[in-house]
């Protein structure tokens, strides 16, 4: 799995989990639950993976949506 979105914001989390599934690429939010840990206040990011395989497409469909994305570090 690869990070391919990273943000605080959970309604580009789902804006870009509705565009991936629309072109069957399969993706998983990571860190959801966090607002246990850090009180409910939003500052922990919220991550989206997909497979490695699906990458490119997927950070291309966000881009072509005005979605900015994670890049390789």
């Amino acid at each position: 799995m690869r990070e391919v979105l990273r943000t605080t914001d959970p309604t580009i989390i789902a804006y870009a989990q509705a565009l991936l599934s629309g072109e069957d690429i399969d993706c998983f939010t990571m860190d959801v639950h966090m607002s246990v840990l850090e009180g409910s206040i939003g500052v922990l990011p919220r991550r989206l993976m997909v497979r490695s395989a699906d990458l490119f497409i997927a950070r291309a469909i966000l881009v072509d949506n005005n979605i900015a994305v994670t890049e390789d570090r």
